[in-house]
């Protein structure tokens, strides 16, 4: 599995903010307007963040050997988890950023400030759930082993035998 790249994140997050500009000014066009992000969304995204950080965590630890009893697919499934947090902190970084864009002009009408500022909390709280998912990821990335670095510097003659047969 391949690492989550930045690249991706960053394009999840430029084309769902276009999109729901998009439709968010159509909404607002018809005289509808959006209900402010409520504290509720904050405190969900801090508490994802925080389970995926301590998920990561018990990774890490196992593969330095401190949890010996932690089971390989938590750990597959730990680092799926991760990855979905980071792409899914991209997607509501996006949702929530947009939110703010479209009040941007309007800070002098209060309404509209509070708004942006609770969409503004919300899309501080999603980025930090790419940053939880970035890092779990990382934690979960096993180092090589031995093997793996000797079979890396011989070339595929010396691993299939053929080497002591030309020598």
């Amino acid at each position: 599995m391949q690492r989550t790249s930045l690249r991706t994140l960053v394009l999840v997050v430029l084309v769902t903010a276009a999109v729901a500009w998009t439709v968010l000014r159509v909404v607002e066009s018809t005289g509808a307007y959006v209900s402010p992000v409520p504290w509720i969304v904050d405190a969900a995204l801090v508490v994802l963040a925080l389970g995926v950080l301590w998920a990561g965590w018990t990774v890490r630890q196992y593969i330095a050997g401190d949890r010996p009893s932690l089971s390989g697919v938590r750990a597959g499934r730990t680092l799926i988890l991760a990855k979905a947090a980071s792409l899914a902190g991209s997607l509501l970084t996006g949702w929530y950023g947009s939110q703010v864009l479209l009040v941007a002009g309007q800070f002098g009408i209060e309404a509209r400030a509070d708004k942006a500022v609770a969409a503004g909390v919300a899309t501080l709280c999603a980025v930090g759930l790419v940053g939880a998912g970035l890092v779990a990821e990382h934690w979960c990335r096993v180092p090589p082993s031995d093997q793996d670095d000797e079979q890396s510097t011989r070339g595929p003659e010396e691993e299939s035998g053929e080497a002591g047969a030309h020598a």
